[in-house]
């Protein structure tokens, strides 16, 4: 996991320097104006199992993802505000021994690459020799050294040929189930030891962890809350059965449906067909009517629901549908749907598409068309995203549910294993006949 801090006089250039320098798959642990302008910290390879691991007994405080996120970039901040104490620490000696160590004029210290993290560094004493100032300058090389492994996540790595046995089995199992390499490495690494199938309960608990839920349902906390993604996820058949659950619980009079699809020919239909059965009044965003207008008219509903159109970068309104949810003045709560039947590089390929409208979650959908689901699992966890729905079915309302981490786990062991029966079946052998004779 690569950790760095970038300072900027505005947010969107602190942005560009995050897609210059980290790539698109960066994630941002925090954000803050400081004196001049922003900081933004952000990570690569960013993984909240590895992230606990790192910050040991700290982590215990992290209520939430986004809280050891910060945790995460907090420690980063000091470790390098130690470092930079540490680099200036090594110019002073040097300095003060002058021209007497010239063996030192070639040292790899003006060389250092810029620093990732930091450990601190006492006074550097004045009343030393020459071989006093060999021995500093050779500590804080070591220390600068061992500091850039410990940000970088070298020091410490476990050896990929000397995983034991029962960890390897452990990640092949949890590949089985769909989970990415390196997130069911990270997972296994965590046994040390005992019976297999005990391994495998407690690294499951720990996937379970890693998955995000909320405790209440949208229909019991209301809001408002949009559903982005692209095209043929399940965005509008989802706000029906959402819109459906409600109205059977608590009535149509509270509730109201919002378009923002003004970019399709009868793009609405569907959503206007839900509204005519269940009663439910459904608005559309166009050029004579904001989305804070017609929010604002409807501030009286308990609930408000908004569709989007399934657009990506390429497409015309992409940027103008995500701005106008990031920047209304209305809290819009914005979740990704995504389809459980996509590959792992699509499904973060459309988190990076839509992240930038600020998402709070997502919901996942087709769950009952999916071979596996550690694909989707894997995907929260690596991303951070809660969960707050998934559909198994299209039936309304009845295949919506509400989501919960440890029965979304169980799901997919039971997914993997109903996968892996006929395979064992087929590859079993034909029993043997005794022959008949004469």
């Amino acid at each position: 996991m690569k950790v760095k801090r970038f300072f900027a006089k505005t947010m969107a250039e602190a942005l560009k320097q995050v897609s210059e320098q980290m790539g698109p798959d960066a994630v941002i642990l925090s954000n803050r104006r400081v004196d001049g302008g922003v900081e933004i910290v952000t990570a690569l390879d960013y993984d909240e199992n590895m992230a606990r691991q790192s910050l040991g007994g700290e982590a215990s405080e992290a209520v939430n993802g986004s809280r050891l996120a910060e945790m995460q970039a907090e420690r980063h901040r000091r470790l390098e505000d130690e470092l930079d104490r540490s680099r200036a620490r090594i110019r002073e000696v040097r300095e003060y021994s002058g021209g007497r160590n010239q063996d030192y004029a070639g040292t790899a210290f003006d060389a250092l690459p810029e620093p990732e993290t930091a450990m601190s560094g006492g006074p550097a004493s004045r009343d030393v020799d020459d071989t006093g100032y060999s021995g500093e300058l050779a500590r804080m090389r070591a220390e600068i050294s061992s500091l850039r492994d410990l940000v970088s996540g070298q020091q410490g790595a476990p050896d990929k040929a000397g995983i034991h046995a029962a960890q390897q089995r452990l990640a092949e199992r949890l590949q089985e189930l769909g989970l990415s390499q390196d997130l069911a490495a990270s997972l296994s690494r965590r046994h040390k030891g005992g019976k297999l199938d005990e391994g495998w309960k407690q690294t499951l608990k720990m996937l379970a962890s890693g998955v995000r839920t909320p405790h209440r349902e949208w229909l019991d906390e209301g809001g408002v809350y949009a559903l982005v993604g692209p095209t043929g996820s399940g965005k509008t058949t989802t706000i029906g059965k959402l819109a459906a659950r409600y109205v059977l619980k608590y009535g149509a009079d509270s509730l109201a449906l919002v378009t923002t699809d003004r970019y399709r020919v009868a793009a609405h239909e569907q959503l206007f067909v839900f509204g005519r059965i269940l009663n439910v009044p459904v608005r559309v965003v166009d050029e004579s009517h904001t989305l804070d207008d017609i929010l604002d008219e409807l501030s009286d509903r308990h609930l408000v629901l908004i569709d989007t159109a399934g657009l990506t970068s390429s497409d015309r309104g992409y940027q103008e549908q995500l701005t106008e949810l990031a920047r209304s003045h209305h809290s819009v709560r914005t979740h990704l749907v995504v389809s459980a039947t996509s590959q792992p590089r699509i499904m973060k390929s459309v988190w990076h598409c839509y992240k930038m409208a600020g998402l709070t979650g997502c919901v996942i959908t087709k769950i009952d068309e999916a071979l596996t689901l550690g694909e989707s699992l894997g995907f929260v966890v690596e991303t951070g995203l809660s969960v707050a729905y998934y559909t198994d079915g299209q039936k309304i309302p009845e295949d919506l549910h509400h989501a919960r981490s440890a029965p979304l786990v169980r799901l997919a062991v039971e997914r993997l294993e109903a996968f892996q029966q006929p395979l064992a079946a087929e590859a079993a052998p034909e029993p043997e006949h005794p022959r008949e004779t004469a």
